[in-house]
């Protein structure tokens, strides 16, 4: 079955999950994708590109794009805004792509509640709270009160773990990647709702 539409394929998981190092893994293996780069009011780090990492503006440019509605999902984490574009997200599904998103639980609920038919959604997260600390900390790209909001906010994230379709205990990284790839793969397969009204309404005609 052709499929007319992309997919899209949502992770989530606490700051410190591995999930960019999950998909630097796997992107050479699962096909055109397009990886959805959020807009947020976070200072850029050093090392961050503009427009590669995310798109950064300042807040009044964020709460103006709010009002006129150009975002797919946003919510406010750790002192800033971060957002997803919903323009760049539908061209890349009208072009079969494997739309990749990098949002938090919240962004999840969005996504899913707007285009759930099409969505494969993968919580990724370290085997311990304790690990969590460990790898934030070896970062060293966060003062210990950020630090300490992340964690703050695994513990929240953690407990949604159930609205998710499958869980990778990031602890191996060759293991954890090899598990994503087979899922990434897989979402592609999925069929919008709409494309199977029509499939059964025809089927009755397939000589």
């Amino acid at each position: 079955m052709n499929h007319k539409t992309g997919a899209i394929l949502v992770l989530s998981g606490p700051s410190g999950a591995g999930k960019s190092s999950l998909l630097n893994e796997i992107i050479d293996d699962i096909g055109d994708c397009y990886f959805s780069i959020s807009t947020t009011t976070r200072p850029i780090r050093e090392g961050e590109v503009e427009g590669v990492h995310y798109h950064f503006v300042d807040e009044e440019e964020f709460k103006k794009d709010i009002e006129e509605d150009h975002f797919l999902e946003y919510a406010f984490v750790h002192g800033n805004y971060y957002g997803t574009s919903i323009k760049p997200v539908k061209k890349a599904l009208n072009e079969k792509k494997l739309v990749l998103f990098d949002i938090d639980v919240q962004g999840n609920t969005v996504v899913t509640n707007r285009l759930g038919d099409i969505t494969t959604s993968v919580f990724i997260s370290p085997p311990t709270l304790s690990e969590l600390k460990k790898r934030l900390k070896a970062r060293s790209t966060d003062k210990q009160e950020v630090i300490e909001r992340r964690v703050k906010m695994a513990k929240k994230e953690i407990q949604r773990i159930s609205e998710y379709d499958y869980l990778i205990i990031n602890d191996n990284l060759e293991e954890a990647a090899s598990t994503l790839r087979v899922i990434a793969n897989a979402a592609r397969a999925k069929i919008p709702g709409n494309e199977i009204n029509e499939f059964t309404q025809k089927w009755e005609d397939i000589d």
